[in-house]
């Protein structure tokens, strides 16, 4: 009788992953309500344990401390915008329990899993404790947008590992998926290209934090439609005088050109895929990886032709971030299974 799904030791690091993606969704959120300074110390809040901190009591703390919100010294934040940053610490605190637990359950059956697995589930608990040390950092430096683009590409690189661990691990205990079985000629020759495209990514991600994060790159391009976007300050080739404009412009390239690549890639490797009867799967991943990509570019469009002069409609910053990490990982699971994959042709 087949073990059911979450008995299985692989299960923990999926569960963690959707753990994280959760708390990574919770982070975009905390940025719509701009409750980024709401628990303005660390790994207290307010001086605290809880999230229900009056307005008074936060301006007792204020005056206490001398740290002041960089918004002015009479800001003051509700209550539900506390509990957004307080659950956010929370989940990210308990997650050291199932990562404990997953280190713990590989080294008890290394002999099955292997000494490497072993290191990686050692390695993703250091990685959530920098992740941690990164979340100071953020609070800290009033989420900065250097801090915030550290903060997400840790996350991104944190839920890599764990899907990789958790491939890995379904591989060794024996699943016998298709596209654990690649041609060798397929491997050799669309590998490099899946790496460099599944990296280009998460470079354009991490800087897509640091734009959004940034009050000159929020306010670099004029906003509206055309003039903000497509084009920006009126022009498709606009005077790049101010950082502002300049981060945008970067940003919009660089997009830009990763669409084209991920396009381009597809096709290569859609034809290698037939030329070498390979799996279809690995190529369906970037399909998917490409349509998420070009899907973003239009909401990252409509984040600006939807905005006012200082106001910009939040929720649309954080179904960008959404939609960039889904991308990613996207692209990352056809990097993954074809690493993981040994030589064979299709099983289908």
């Amino acid at each position: 009788m087949a073990t059911k799904w979450f008995r299985r030791p692989s299960a923990l690091p999926l569960a963690v992953a959707i753990m994280a993606m959760l708390i990574v969704v919770i982070g975009g959120t905390i940025r719509i309500y701009d409750a980024g300074e709401s628990c303005p110390d660390w790994p207290q809040c307010f001086g605290t344990w809880g999230f229900d901190v009056s307005v008074e009591d936060q301006g007792e703390w204020y005056d206490e401390t001398g740290e002041y919100d960089s918004r002015g010294e009479d800001h003051r934040y509700a209550t539900f915008e506390i509990f957004v940053e307080w659950a956010h610490r929370l989940l990210a605190s308990l997650m050291a329990i199932p990562v404990l637990a997953n280190f713990l359950i590989i080294w008890k059956r290394k002999d099955f899993y292997g000494d490497s697995l072993v290191k990686v589930s050692f390695f993703t608990g250091i990685l959530l404790a920098i992740q941690g040390i990164a979340g100071a950092i953020t609070v800290k430096y009033d989420n900065a947008d250097w801090s915030v683009a550290l903060h997400l590409g840790l996350a991104s690189a944190f839920l890599y590992i764990l899907l990789w661990q958790y491939f890995n691990m379904r591989k060794i205990e024996g699943k016998k998926w298709p596209m654990f079985s690649a041609p060798s000629e397929f491997k050799e020759s669309e590998f490099k290209r899946l790496l460099i495209l599944t990296a280009a990514i998460f470079l354009l991600l991490i800087m897509g934090a640091w734009v959004s994060s940034s009050a000159n790159g929020n306010q670099g391009c004029s906003v509206g439609f055309p003039d903000g976007w497509p084009k920006c300050q009126g022009d498709f080739l606009p005077s790049l005088d101010g950082s502002g404009i300049l981060v945008q412009m970067i940003h919009r390239l660089g997009a830009g050109i990763v669409g084209i690549a991920l396009i381009l890639g597809g096709m290569k490797t859609r034809e290698k895929t037939l030329e070498t009867g390979a799996h279809y799967g690995y190529s369906r991943c970037f399909d998917y990886a490409t349509g998420l990509w070009l899907l973003n570019v239009l909401v990252g469009g409509m984040y600006v032709v939807f905005a006012k002069m200082g106001e910009f409609p939040e929720k649309l910053s954080l179904l960008h971030l959404v939609i960039g990490v889904a991308s990613f990982l996207s692209a990352s699971i056809g990097l993954m299974l074809l690493q993981l994959s040994e030589d064979g042709g299709d099983d289908e």
